[in-house]
């Protein structure tokens, strides 16, 4: 993996690990559908911006029926269940819910695809994902209502991200990922706003849940997205979804940054252990031996 994509990757996982720090903000006041119709409508409304100055709307309609498909697998539906399950399980679960994707982005790349991962990926894979359970293993705990249909729910997003990403290297290939972050996005927008019109909340949010569905929108989905679909391309689905298993280290970052919640020598281990795994399934480094 090139500097450039390893830098992106990195970066991404930094913007989404923030993403569930808005979302547990926001969501007991939005409500999950409607705070996701929120943040997917900000994200579209800015690259719409973003792709109209570079003339490049009419370029939507080309591909607009694997757009649409794309907005719901990847954004409208799994969006939506990951805050569900915020209502009932800790962000430490979500975190490992939410890495299991990589997994089956690699399973569902081998059964549809036919794409044998090299022993490298399959060592990174569960060296990463082991070291993502040691890290949130002490906040592995479920509320005493829903906890099971949460699981459920995050569970099949992580499973739809896998598909989505596979997806988006099938039918999308070549198609500049500013064009498919933006018609994902509008797609999932259009597919959401009639339910969360149904189920908007009675009262309005505060300010500090607007401000947390505003960056969640701008900079965890539009700016995001670029950079996601940007590595889709470059480097495939496979050592992209690798990224989740950064998020849950930039989780623990921002909770010691904006909540002074204490870094623990195990966090430290457990980072390391991520990271290496992380640098495995990528390809960032693969021992002689």
């Amino acid at each position: 993996m090139a500097s450039r994509d390893l830098i992106d990757l990195v970066l991404l996982g930094a913007i989404w690990g923030a993403s569930f720090l808005f979302m547990r903000i926001a969501v007991p006041q939005f409500g999950p559908i409607p705070l996701i119709a929120a943040r997917v409508g900000i994200a579209a409304a800015f690259l719409l911006a973003v792709l109209a100055r570079r003339g490049g709307l009419r370029r939507l309609t080309a591909n607009a029926g694997s757009l649409t498909i794309l907005g719901a697998m990847n954004s409208a539906i799994p969006f939506s269940l990951f805050a569900y399950a915020l209502l009932a399980v800790t962000a430490g679960f979500a975190a490992v819910l939410n890495s299991t994707a990589p997994l089956f982005g690699a399973l569902v790349a081998f059964i549809w695809l036919r794409d044998r991962p090299a022993r490298r990926r399959i060592v990174g894979l569960v060296v990463g994902f082991a070291g993502v359970v040691v890290l949130v293993w002490s906040r592995l705990s479920l509320s005493a209502d829903s906890g099971t249909l949460a699981v459920l729910a995050g569970l099949s997003a992580a499973f739809l991200y896998g598909i989505a990403a596979n997806y988006t290297k099938m039918r999308l290939r070549g198609v500049d990922p500013l064009v498919i972050s933006t018609g994902s996005l509008v797609a999932a927008t259009v597919l959401l706003l009639p339910v969360a019109f149904v189920y908007r909340p009675r009262v309005m949010p505060a300010p500090a849940s607007w401000a947390s569905a505003i960056l969640l929108g701008i900079v965890c989905t539009g700016i995001a997205y670029l950079l996601y679909f940007r590595l889709i391309e470059r480097v495939g689905p496979s050592k992209t979804l690798a990224v989740t298993y950064l998020i849950p280290v930039f989780g623990v970052v921002w909770g010691n940054v904006f909540l002074h919640e204490a870094i623990t020598a195990n966090m430290i281990a457990a980072c390391t252990v991520i990271l290496v795994g992380t640098a495995l399934a990528t390809g960032a480094v693969w021992p002689r031996s």
